[in-house]
């Protein structure tokens, strides 16, 4: 199985083309038995409802399995995404009432902040927040305001995972956001002060609020990322997980559904050296959800090294990849790290090998040194690395 691009999709499982097919589908959705009818040839229903679940895409599954006929799908399996599909509405109305008290509070306190995804993503990209999965909150500030960010999460019930451990300010670039968890309201909210972790180039907090839109969602202003910045995130974040779940490429054909500025968009993602991470995104979009692109962006949708990037993306499709949750099989971990390497331009390579040169939390437990010290650590790095591989095997 092939087509116009290029990629090679016949890999696939059958239940993945399946669920693909009712994704892209834009109309009719009974009338894909008849031009793709060997999708329902012998499925096995319980994987494709695990791969609906894996790849979050339930809710809007199924409004385009409600209509079908219950000769191509079972009534069970409609049933099924309709449960799913109930229980992530009441989970969206719960998020979007701690959004907005979230967002209040910050606001009284002269806070900037924009949301990053969630609810506030799900009224734009797809009209209605039940259509689109979310499990957390997340937003990005000033980090000259985190501190006191944190502060008043803390005053509200939040707990803070202490999971980052850091020598010589590390955190500040390797990372790019703290996590904090509300055990009675069972939900959890990411601090972003960057969108990406290094080696990553990107626009300034400044400059992202300045382009900021408001939703229509609440009743107390909302702020969220404008078009062309958003889909610089939405990409940069998806391409970082593989695109390993197909959600993240249903929100980018709901993004250019809307009226994106091209030149805008192309000098944006230039700039901050993620045009071929863009292009993969349009031609793996395009591909695989049949998505129209853009005369203006259909260069950078064809280039060589977007096409290239997109088939390599499909390995995630080919098996249910979770990146979040160790261990990872050794075969996709190798996999992941070399494709991670290889959506780097060669300047972020270069940043990207400098980095392993700075000193890491793992040199300051190998040898332990005064605070005043620390700064040790540079010209010591090379030395303690090759200890801890000689003694353990470890970086």
């Amino acid at each position: 199985m092939g087509n116009a691009l290029g990629l090679s999709t016949g890999t696939l499982s059958k239940e993945m083309r399946l669920l693909i097919a009712f994704l892209a589908e834009d109309h009719n959705p009974n009338d894909l038995p008849e031009s793709q009818p060997e999708l329902f040839r012998e499925t096995d229903w319980e994987i494709f409802i695990e791969l609906a679940r894996h790849h979050r895409v339930y809710p809007y599954l199924y409004g385009r399995l409600k209509p079908m006929n219950e000769i191509w799908v079972p009534t069970w399996v409609v049933r099924t995404m309709h449960d799913l599909y109930t229980k992530n509405t009441f989970q969206m109305l719960h998020l979007s009432g701690e959004m907005e008290q979230v967002g209040k509070l910050f606001a009284e306190h002269d806070i900037d902040c924009l949301f990053l995804k969630g609810p506030v993503i799900a009224k734009d990209l797809y009209g209605d927040i039940s259509l689109r999965t979310s499990c957390d909150l997340d937003l990005i500030l000033s980090i000259e305001d985190l501190s006191k960010a944190e502060e008043i999460l803390l005053q509200q019930g939040y707990l803070k995972d202490d999971y980052i451990r850091t020598v010589l300010n590390d955190w500040k670039w390797r990372h790019h956001h703290i996590v904090f968890f509300h055990s009675g309201k069972g939900i959890k909210v990411e601090l972003h002060w960057r969108l990406n972790p290094a080696p990553s180039k990107e626009p300034a907090f400044p400059d992202l609020w300045k382009r900021r839109r408001t939703s229509s969602l609440t009743k107390h202003p909302i702020y969220y990322l404008g078009r062309e910045d958003l889909f610089l995130f939405l990409v940069s974040h998806g391409a970082r997980h593989g695109w390993s779940r197909i959600r993240w490429l249903l929100d980018i054909k709901q993004l250019l559904l809307q009226p994106l500025t091209a030149p805008k968009l192309i000098a944006l993602l230039r700039k901050h050296h993620y045009y071929y991470i863009g292009g993969q995104a349009l031609a793996l979009t395009s591909s695989l959800l049949s998505v129209s692109i853009d005369s203006q962006l259909q260069p950078m949708e064809s280039t060589s090294k977007s096409r290239r990037l997109a088939q390599e993306a499909l390995f995630y499709l080919e098996r249910m990849v979770n990146l979040h949750s160790p261990p990872i099989p050794p075969e996709v971990e190798s996999y992941h790290k070399r494709h991670q390497f290889a959506l780097l331009t060669f300047s972020r390579k270069f940043l990207f090998v400098l980095s392993f040169l700075f000193p890491y939390p793992e040199d300051a437990e190998t040898l332990p040194l005064p605070k005043s010290l620390h700064f040790l650590y540079v010209p010591l790095r090379p030395i303690l690395w090759a200890w801890r591989k000689t003694i353990g095997g470890q970086g």
